[in-house]
């Protein structure tokens, strides 16, 4: 091989590699300084646009976690609330109960009531003013909103929290037959159809064909047990599993004539109620006395019949259990259609009201519960046919228990409240441990990818330690070569001596 001077090979060879060593030695400095295997884009062009991809979603699912402690918080507050709301419910209902005993007369009630009417206010106020961060959570307006739990578009999951203000709570179809239930009971299975609606269907009806009626369900009425309100309610309760709607039966009353004149019962003149023959006195006009009503009374126990005054001087006879109120008029030994002491001969039915939490519709023989003809459009239909919908006339907003059969309702528009508030208050619990059991998911899923990221970001400190010890040494190397090198042309001056 030739001695050139000029070119220095060698040197050259020797200064290249030097330059690379340097190099990698930079980059074993800069991964290990920063802690990264990739500082930028020339380390690893495919690693860096993964890298991207990842960081997004690890920080996206690390604010999903905190997305969800919020959606915890805002379930926490809102339950919190409707905790304080049963509490207000249970007293009302407890007030109710105590209004209802005929021990407390109208002034009693009257306090009683005062005392409803604040706790239905301070209800109310809970409702409008219970908030989260600017979202009211109890007045019927927070629905359908979502939560980000995840870190890409569509993750979400919905909530929604049920109103429950006065005209929120208790809402119901709750409709009473404007007349009492005819002498008629169901013969068979289909005379009196429920259609329904569940939770689920937004149109449409199930239907429910209700059984026949059977004189075993009435163990009050001494006659037409079969046809009594209390035997159909009985067959429309054995539905009210599938149909959800309840049947409730009401009181039986029956307002005579006015007195005109004095009567004298004895043994072939007298009244008879439900088996019982009232007789064996005279009754004045209007009985002014009382002797008629005071003879009835005496009774009731076994009759199951009250019977009062009204304003007009006519008497009342009211069974407040719904059963039927039989009166026979017997005038000279016999039945007779004519009035005595006011009554005509013949039986009087209970009402019924039909409840339930939604929608329903009465068809065929509807007119049997008392039901009346409804209008569809233009046309009327079957008597008795109809649509009940679900509204706010029976809600808390209507209890009053200034008077006893107002005391018997509220508590049943209370104990509906107090359902929907448990409903209410279980579906926040169970929103809360959806959304715990999310936390723990996002977190593990983050720790996951987290990992993998570290796999690809992180600097391996042995490695880069081993190859920054290597590329030091031969560094120096390159350096002492590039030297020895630098001083092999001065050979070619011992040729010039």
């Amino acid at each position: 091989m030739g001695l050139f001077i000029n070119t220095n090979a060698s040197a050259l060879n020797a200064q290249r590699q030097l330059n690379q060593t340097t190099g990698a030695l930079s980059r074993s400095f800069e991964r290990l300084s920063s802690g990264l295997r990739i500082n930028g884009a020339k380390d690893d062009a495919a690693g860096l646009s993964i890298l991207t991809r990842f960081t997004s979603q690890i920080r996206g699912l690390n604010q999903a976690v905190r997305n969800s402690n919020d959606g915890i918080s805002l379930s926490q507050t809102a339950e919190g609330a409707l905790n304080e709301t049963t509490n207000i419910l249970q007293r009302i209902r407890e007030l109710a109960v105590q209004a209802a005993n005929d021990t407390n007369n109208d002034s009693d009630r009257a306090s009683l009531q005062a005392e409803v009417d604040q706790l239905k206010s301070e209800l109310d106020r809970i409702a409008t003013t219970t908030n989260f961060n600017g979202n009211n959570l109890l007045d019927g307006t927070f629905l359908g909103k979502d939560i980000q739990v995840g870190a890409q578009v569509g993750e979400t999951l919905s909530v929604s929290v049920d109103g429950a203000g006065l005209k929120q709570l208790a809402r119901q179809a709750r409709y009473t037959g404007n007349n009492a239930v005819s002498s008629a009971g169901f013969t068979t299975s289909g005379d009196l159809q429920i259609k329904y609606q569940d939770a689920t269907q937004s149109s449409g009806f199930n239907t429910a064909n209700i059984r026949s009626t059977v004189a075993a369900d009435d163990t009050l009425s001494t006659t037409l047990q079969g046809s009594s309100a209390i035997a159909k309610a009985a067959a429309i309760n054995d539905s009210s599993a599938t149909s959800g709607v309840r049947a409730i039966v009401g009181e039986s009353q029956e307002t005579g004539n006015a007195i005109n004149a004095q009567e004298t019962l004895d043994q072939e003149n007298y009244l008879e109620i439900n088996g019982k023959q009232i007789t064996g006195f005279t009754v004045e006009a209007n009985d002014a006395n009382g002797t008629l009503v005071d003879a009835i009374n005496a009774v009731s126990d076994e009759t199951g019949v009250v019977a009062t005054v009204d304003a007009n001087s006519r008497i009342q006879l009211t069974a407040e259990d719904g059963r039927n109120i039989n009166v026979d008029v017997v005038l000279d030994g016999a039945s007779s259609t004519g009035t005595l002491a006011g009554f005509s001969a013949g039986t009087t039915f209970g009402k019924i009201t039909l409840q339930s939490d939604d929608t329903f519709e009465v068809v065929d023989g509807s007119e049997l519960i008392g039901f009346d003809t409804a209008v569809v459009g233009s046309s009327t239909v079957t008597q008795g046919d109809g649509v009940y919908g679900v509204n706010s006339d029976q809600s808390m907003n209507s209890v009053d228990i200034s008077t006893r059969d107002g005391a018997l309702t509220a508590i049943d528009v209370v104990d509906l409240a107090l359902e929907n508030v448990s409903s209410s208050r279980a579906k926040l619990g169970a929103l809360q441990n959806r959304l715990e059991s999310t936390i723990n998911n996002l977190t593990t899923t983050s720790e996951n990818l987290s990992a993998s990221r570290s796999r690809i970001l992180d600097a391996d400190f042995a490695s880069e330690t081993a190859t920054l010890s290597r590329n030091q040494i031969i560094q120096q190397a390159g350096v002492s070569i590039l030297a020895q090198a630098n001083q092999q042309p001065q050979v070619a001056l011992a040729l010039l001596g």
